[in-house]
Protein backbone atom coordinates (compact mmCIF):
# COMPACT_ATOMS: atom_id res chain seq x y z
CA UNK A 1 0.00 0.00 0.00
CA UNK A 2 1.58 3.27 -1.25
CA UNK A 3 0.52 6.66 -0.51
CA UNK A 4 1.27 9.64 -3.42
CA UNK A 5 1.19 13.05 -1.36
CA UNK A 6 1.67 16.93 -1.84
CA UNK A 7 0.40 19.99 -3.37
CA UNK A 8 -2.53 20.43 -5.30
CA UNK A 9 -1.80 19.86 -9.35
CA UNK A 10 1.67 18.50 -8.63
CA UNK A 11 0.85 15.42 -10.69
CA UNK A 12 -0.34 12.77 -8.08
CA UNK A 13 -2.99 10.94 -9.46
CA UNK A 14 -1.04 11.17 -12.91
CA UNK A 15 2.53 9.02 -11.18
CA UNK A 16 -0.67 6.95 -9.56
CA UNK A 17 -2.33 5.42 -12.62
CA UNK A 18 0.72 5.15 -14.39
CA UNK A 19 2.51 3.05 -11.35
CA UNK A 20 -0.79 1.16 -10.89
CA UNK A 21 -0.58 0.40 -15.02
CA UNK A 22 2.78 -0.24 -15.29
CA UNK A 23 3.09 -2.85 -11.62
CA UNK A 24 -0.50 -4.34 -12.21
CA UNK A 25 -2.38 -1.91 -9.03
CA UNK A 26 -4.79 -0.14 -8.45
CA UNK A 27 -5.22 3.72 -8.04
CA UNK A 28 -7.32 5.40 -5.38
CA UNK A 29 -7.92 8.95 -5.25
CA UNK A 30 -8.58 10.13 -1.79
CA UNK A 31 -10.74 12.97 -3.89
CA UNK A 32 -13.46 9.81 -4.63
CA UNK A 33 -14.10 9.06 -0.98
CA UNK A 34 -15.56 12.70 0.34
CA UNK A 35 -17.91 12.90 2.60
CA UNK A 36 -21.26 13.72 0.67
CA UNK A 37 -22.73 16.74 0.53
CA UNK A 38 -25.30 15.62 2.98
CA UNK A 39 -22.95 14.80 5.48
CA UNK A 40 -20.69 17.72 4.99
CA UNK A 41 -23.69 19.92 5.25
CA UNK A 42 -24.10 18.62 8.65
CA UNK A 43 -20.68 18.86 9.51
CA UNK A 44 -21.10 22.67 8.51
CA UNK A 45 -23.69 22.93 11.03
CA UNK A 46 -22.56 20.83 14.15
CA UNK A 47 -18.57 21.90 13.86
CA UNK A 48 -18.02 24.88 11.32
CA UNK A 49 -19.39 25.92 7.74
CA UNK A 50 -16.11 25.67 6.52
CA UNK A 51 -16.46 21.87 6.49
CA UNK A 52 -19.00 22.08 3.67
CA UNK A 53 -16.01 22.63 1.23
CA UNK A 54 -14.12 19.56 0.29
CA UNK A 55 -10.53 18.81 0.61
CA UNK A 56 -9.29 19.23 4.16
CA UNK A 57 -8.64 16.70 6.93
CA UNK A 58 -12.04 16.05 8.71
CA UNK A 59 -14.33 15.51 4.90
CA UNK A 60 -13.49 12.51 3.45
CA UNK A 61 -14.64 9.06 4.57
CA UNK A 62 -11.65 7.41 5.46
CA UNK A 63 -13.64 4.55 7.24
CA UNK A 64 -15.11 3.71 3.04
CA UNK A 65 -11.17 3.94 1.66
CA UNK A 66 -10.33 1.31 4.45
CA UNK A 67 -13.10 -0.91 3.69
CA UNK A 68 -11.89 -0.63 0.16
CA UNK A 69 -8.46 -1.26 0.85
CA UNK A 70 -9.04 -4.18 2.62
CA UNK A 71 -11.03 -5.87 -0.09
CA UNK A 72 -8.97 -4.98 -2.65
CA UNK A 73 -6.05 -6.45 -0.68
CA UNK A 74 -8.19 -9.88 0.18
CA UNK A 75 -9.78 -10.06 -3.43
CA UNK A 76 -9.85 -13.73 -5.16
CA UNK A 77 -8.79 -14.00 -8.87
CA UNK A 78 -12.40 -13.34 -9.77
CA UNK A 79 -13.63 -10.77 -7.68
CA UNK A 80 -14.80 -7.09 -8.94
CA UNK A 81 -14.37 -4.31 -6.90
CA UNK A 82 -16.34 -1.10 -7.09
CA UNK A 83 -14.21 2.06 -6.93
CA UNK A 84 -15.99 5.14 -5.37
CA UNK A 85 -16.59 8.23 -7.79
CA UNK A 86 -17.36 11.75 -6.98
CA UNK A 87 -18.43 14.50 -9.12
CA UNK A 88 -16.60 17.47 -8.15
CA UNK A 89 -18.61 19.75 -10.62
CA UNK A 90 -22.04 18.41 -9.15
CA UNK A 91 -20.12 18.26 -5.64
CA UNK A 92 -21.39 14.54 -4.58
CA UNK A 93 -20.68 11.16 -5.00
CA UNK A 94 -21.70 10.01 -8.40
CA UNK A 95 -24.27 7.02 -7.89
CA UNK A 96 -22.88 2.95 -7.68
CA UNK A 97 -23.58 2.43 -11.04
CA UNK A 98 -20.91 4.91 -12.39
CA UNK A 99 -18.10 3.18 -10.03
CA UNK A 100 -15.36 2.12 -12.19
CA UNK A 101 -14.72 -2.13 -11.40
CA UNK A 102 -11.45 -3.83 -10.21
CA UNK A 103 -10.95 -7.31 -11.30
CA UNK A 104 -8.87 -9.54 -8.85
CA UNK A 105 -6.53 -8.60 -6.19
CA UNK A 106 -3.94 -5.84 -7.28
CA UNK A 107 -0.33 -6.12 -6.71
CA UNK A 108 -0.39 -2.66 -5.22
CA UNK A 109 -2.35 -0.14 -3.83
CA UNK A 110 -2.45 3.35 -4.39
CA UNK A 111 -3.84 6.02 -3.42
CA UNK A 112 -3.21 9.83 -3.71
CA UNK A 113 -4.00 11.94 -0.60
CA UNK A 114 -2.64 15.22 -0.96
CA UNK A 115 -2.37 15.29 3.17
CA UNK A 116 -1.72 11.76 4.56
CA UNK A 117 1.62 11.83 6.43
CA UNK A 118 1.43 15.58 7.27
CA UNK A 119 2.23 16.43 11.14
CA UNK A 120 0.16 18.22 13.34
CA UNK A 121 0.93 21.71 14.79
CA UNK A 122 0.94 22.71 18.14
CA UNK A 123 -1.41 25.43 19.26
CA UNK A 124 0.95 28.58 19.21
CA UNK A 125 1.13 27.81 14.95
CA UNK A 126 -2.71 27.87 14.77
CA UNK A 127 -3.11 30.55 17.02
CA UNK A 128 -2.29 33.13 13.92
CA UNK A 129 -4.13 32.85 10.38
CA UNK A 130 -2.02 32.07 7.59
CA UNK A 131 -4.70 34.02 4.83
CA UNK A 132 -7.60 35.88 3.83
CA UNK A 133 -9.77 32.85 4.61
CA UNK A 134 -8.61 32.23 7.86
CA UNK A 135 -8.83 35.57 9.32
CA UNK A 136 -12.02 36.64 7.69
CA UNK A 137 -14.04 33.44 8.05
CA UNK A 138 -12.05 31.26 11.01
CA UNK A 139 -11.67 34.30 13.24
CA UNK A 140 -11.83 32.25 16.09
CA UNK A 141 -10.09 29.32 15.03
CA UNK A 142 -12.42 26.36 15.43
CA UNK A 143 -11.98 25.42 11.91
CA UNK A 144 -8.50 25.16 11.92
CA UNK A 145 -8.09 23.41 15.32
CA UNK A 146 -11.03 20.88 14.01
CA UNK A 147 -8.74 20.32 11.09
CA UNK A 148 -5.42 20.18 13.30
CA UNK A 149 -7.67 17.64 15.38
CA UNK A 150 -8.55 15.12 12.54
CA UNK A 151 -4.52 15.41 11.34
CA UNK A 152 -3.75 14.22 14.52
CA UNK A 153 -5.95 11.39 14.90
CA UNK A 154 -8.00 9.70 12.23
CA UNK A 155 -4.90 10.66 9.76
CA UNK A 156 -2.54 9.84 11.27
CA UNK A 157 -3.97 6.85 11.99
CA UNK A 158 -4.53 5.85 8.96
CA UNK A 159 -1.26 6.71 7.22
CA UNK A 160 0.39 4.88 9.58
CA UNK A 161 -1.35 1.40 7.48
CA UNK A 162 0.78 2.50 4.27
CA UNK A 163 4.04 0.29 3.31
CA UNK A 164 5.67 3.86 1.99
CA UNK A 165 4.15 7.36 1.69
CA UNK A 166 5.77 9.38 -1.55
CA UNK A 167 6.09 13.48 -1.31
CA UNK A 168 5.92 14.87 -4.59
CA UNK A 169 7.47 18.43 -2.66
CA UNK A 170 6.62 21.70 -4.52
CA UNK A 171 9.10 24.20 -5.07
CA UNK A 172 6.70 26.74 -3.25
CA UNK A 173 3.55 27.15 -2.45
CA UNK A 174 2.92 30.13 -4.81
CA UNK A 175 2.98 27.26 -7.70
CA UNK A 176 -0.02 26.00 -6.55
CA UNK A 177 -2.45 28.42 -8.28
CA UNK A 178 -0.74 27.83 -11.25
CA UNK A 179 -0.68 24.09 -10.98
CA UNK A 180 -4.06 24.05 -10.07
CA UNK A 181 -5.58 26.79 -12.82
CA UNK A 182 -3.52 24.22 -15.14
CA UNK A 183 -5.89 21.30 -13.63
CA UNK A 184 -8.97 22.96 -14.36
CA UNK A 185 -8.13 24.25 -17.74
CA UNK A 186 -7.50 20.55 -18.81
CA UNK A 187 -11.13 19.57 -17.51
CA UNK A 188 -12.55 22.56 -19.33
CA UNK A 189 -11.00 21.37 -22.45
CA UNK A 190 -8.92 24.99 -23.50
CA UNK A 191 -5.32 26.40 -22.50
CA UNK A 192 -4.53 27.65 -18.79
CA UNK A 193 -4.22 31.34 -21.23
CA UNK A 194 -7.92 31.18 -21.68
CA UNK A 195 -8.79 29.66 -18.14
CA UNK A 196 -11.58 32.54 -17.99
CA UNK A 197 -10.39 35.35 -15.24
CA UNK A 198 -13.63 34.83 -12.66
CA UNK A 199 -12.32 30.76 -12.61
CA UNK A 200 -8.59 31.52 -11.13
CA UNK A 201 -10.30 33.93 -9.06
CA UNK A 202 -12.31 30.96 -7.20
CA UNK A 203 -9.32 28.60 -7.54
CA UNK A 204 -7.25 31.53 -5.57
CA UNK A 205 -9.81 31.03 -2.98
CA UNK A 206 -10.08 27.82 -2.46
CA UNK A 207 -6.55 26.95 -2.48
CA UNK A 208 -6.61 28.91 0.74
CA UNK A 209 -8.14 25.74 2.39
CA UNK A 210 -5.54 24.14 1.67
CA UNK A 211 -2.95 26.77 2.53
CA UNK A 212 -2.06 26.11 6.14
CA UNK A 213 -1.37 22.29 5.86
CA UNK A 214 0.67 22.02 2.68
CA UNK A 215 2.58 24.80 3.82
CA UNK A 216 3.31 22.76 7.05
CA UNK A 217 4.51 19.91 4.73
CA UNK A 218 6.72 21.78 2.76
CA UNK A 219 8.66 23.41 5.53
CA UNK A 220 9.30 19.57 6.64
CA UNK A 221 6.00 18.36 8.57
CA UNK A 222 5.23 15.49 6.77
CA UNK A 223 6.37 11.43 7.14
CA UNK A 224 7.33 10.27 4.10
CA UNK A 225 9.44 7.21 3.00
CA UNK A 226 10.74 9.06 -0.26
CA UNK A 227 10.81 13.10 -1.15
CA UNK A 228 10.93 13.37 -4.97
CA UNK A 229 11.75 17.73 -5.43
CA UNK A 230 9.83 19.54 -8.57
CA UNK A 231 10.46 22.17 -9.55
CA UNK A 232 7.79 24.69 -11.21
CA UNK A 233 7.35 22.61 -14.09
CA UNK A 234 7.10 19.65 -11.85
CA UNK A 235 10.41 17.98 -13.48
CA UNK A 236 11.63 16.02 -10.65
CA UNK A 237 15.33 16.55 -8.90
CA UNK A 238 17.25 14.22 -7.02
CA UNK A 239 15.87 12.13 -4.62
CA UNK A 240 17.80 12.22 -1.13
CA UNK A 241 18.50 8.76 -0.07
Amino acid sequence: MIAIVGAQGSGKTTLARAAAEKFGGVQISIDDVYLTRARREAMAEEVHPLFLTRGPPGTHDLRMLGRLMKALGTARPDDKTLLPDFDKRGDDRRPIREWRVFEGRPRAILVDAWCLGALPEDEAALAEPVNALERDRDPDGTWRRAVNGFVAGSYADFAAKFDAIVFLKAPGFEVVLDWRSQQEADLLGVTPGRLPAAERRHLAVFIQFFERITRRMLDGGVIAHTVVPLDRDRRPGSIPE
